[in-house]
């Protein structure tokens, strides 16, 4: 299913990404990175236009076309007391032009079958305080994946999967932390990584325009004070 195809990821030199990247090579996919971080892959800041050209005139210059295109590149985290101006655009460019642009300039080039997955986060529909700039982003790469879905309708599926609490070192929680999620556990990279190659798959083919939350069930666990042992300490 997966040999021999081209896919793209964004953010693929550590974490998700590199999880992301691992399990479709394990499945014959030829895999183009693009990340910040030094490494035998495309390094560039997706931020810039010029590098988002650079990279994708280098993919299509050496295999022709893709088949999927993963949006995961992780934008900056800052709230609004200390997120300057400058920062907040760079964390927009990074999470929401960025993953545009790539779908924009990839576009003519996926063959049948292809499909864009954006990596938003379960942070589109709930907020801790001072995250201002990456909930921001993460909300309109959410967002942007329907509009996307519509617009290259007939022509590439587009889908967006919100990870929850995931753990990029594989560490076991026990107490609180595993048992605050409905399936009692902190989720690992494993866990969206399946997800990816799942809405790629021709399996996930009636799929299109959704945004698939995968946190262990922990954005449906309705809390108050006081119940079922939980306070709020203020």
């Amino acid at each position: 299913m997966f040999k021999e195809k081209i896919a793209v990821v964004t953010g693929g030199a550590n974490g998700i990404g590199k999880c992301i990247t691992e399990e479709f090579r394990k499945n014959g996919t030829i895999v183009a990175v693009i990340d910040k971080a030094p490494g035998d892959h495309f390094v560039g800041d997706i931020s810039e236009k010029s590098v988002l050209e650079a990279f994708t005139e280098e993919v299509i210059r050496k295999y022709g076309h893709i088949d999927f295109l993963i949006n995961n590149a992780l934008p900056l985290m800052k709230g609004i007391d200390k997120c300057s101006y400058e920062e907040f655009e760079y964390a927009m460019a990074v999470g929401v032009t960025a993953p545009f642009y790539l779908s924009k300039l990839f576009a003519p080039h996926f063959r049948a079958g292809g499909s864009i997955i954006n990596i938003s986060s379960s942070r589109d529909r709930m907020s801790q305080p001072q995250t201002e700039s990456y909930t921001a982003a993460k909300g309109g790469i959410a967002a942007l994946t329907h509009a996307l879905a519509v617009s290259l309708a007939g022509k590439v599926r587009v889908n967006s999967i919100s990870p929850g609490w995931i753990d990029t070192s594989y560490r076991v929680y026990e107490g609180p932390d595993a048992i605050q999620q409905p399936v009692g556990r902190v989720g690992n990279p494993l866990d969206i990584a399946n997800a990816v190659l799942f809405l790629c798959s021709d399996k996930a083919g009636f799929i299109t325009g959704e945004n698939i939350c995968i946190d262990g069930g922990m954005t449906k666990l309705l809390i108050y004070h006081g119940d079922h042992g939980w306070s709020l300490n203020t």
